[in-house]
């Protein structure tokens, strides 16, 4: 059975709802940084109480056109007072979206179950001994430095298997193993290193992924994060993250149907209700 920490992510398993807690103040979207220890516990708690399964947090935006880069002591410095705070006061499974060795060894050692690299294994060669280590669960991006000329689902499909080759050489089983087709981080042109050139139009890459997401799972659960994403702004005309609630809605019932286990999200309590719906109406073996 697969699992990200102790939550089974199999398709005969619940679509589970992965929330998203910023605390980086560089973020795009602003609603979602929260930093104060008195605003990290009430999200947490309003999470909970929507019905969160994992809480994903990032000290450190990943934010393809934005200028992110802050030290690893300071990445590690703020989730580490985070998952402290969050570790009093719920059991709620923490994933920690990083791609650099020594920020995940810090968060390991607190007892993290997940780690979540947007740069799929590629960004820091020295994160494989960490993982060997400590066996966390893995979310694998696909990530590439390199620019990706051809299909893109094609080469959304050999990424990820590098990364899995990656997290296999780090004897991580392949029922920890989660995979995320890296919807926002296919772009033109970028500031920040999190992000793969493609010789293509973005937006119509991301829309693409999503239509094949069943051809790009390769056996493995699918995790997808499409909330409030620039394509949605794009497609939508709204260049105010939260004016693209409905549209993240609309692409993450469409991930269900395709094949989506697990969906990241800033918006859990209208996810969890659209996406089971979704689920319970389109599922074989489920019955209402």
């Amino acid at each position: 059975m697969n699992r990200l920490g102790p939550v089974s992510v199999c398709d005969s398993s619940p679509i589970r709802i992965m929330g998203i807690l910023n605390l980086s103040p560089e973020s795009f979207f602003k609603k979602s940084i929260k930093t104060a220890d008195q605003g990290i516990c009430n999200t947490i708690n309003q999470m909970e109480n929507d019905g969160v399964d994992i809480i994903d947090i990032g000290g450190m935006s990943t934010a393809p056109y934005l200028s992110t880069m802050i030290t690893e002591k300071e990445e590690s410095r703020r989730l580490i007072k985070a998952i402290k705070i969050i570790q009093k006061i719920s059991n709620l499974p923490i994933s920690v979206d990083t791609c650099r060795s020594n920020v995940a060894k810090d968060v390991l050692e607190l007892g993290v179950e997940i780690i979540n690299d947007v740069t799929g294994l590629k960004y820091d060669s020295k994160i494989l001994k960490v993982l060997e280590k400590y066996q966390p669960s893995l979310v694998l991006c696909a990530f590439n430095k390199k620019t990706i000329v051809g299909n893109q689902v094609t080469q959304t499909k050999k990424l990820l298997k590098e990364s899995i080759s990656l997290a296999r050489s780090a004897n991580i089983p392949k029922n920890k193993i989660t995979l995320d087709p890296a919807i926002g981080f296919f772009r033109n042109m970028g500031i920040g290193p999190f992000f793969t050139k493609i010789k293509s139009n973005w937006k119509k890459r991301d829309l693409l992924i999503l239509q094949n997401l069943k051809t790009i799972k390769q056996n493995f659960p699918l995790l997808v994060s499409v909330s409030q994403k620039s394509f949605l702004g794009h497609l939508l005309n709204e260049p105010n993250p939260q004016d693209r609630i409905s549209g993240s809605l609309a692409c993450e019932v469409l991930s269900v149907l395709n094949g989506a286990n697990i969906i990241r999200t800033h918006n859990i309590r209208q996810t969890k209700q659209v996406v089971t719906i979704a689920h319970r109406l389109f599922s074989t073996n489920k019955s209402l």
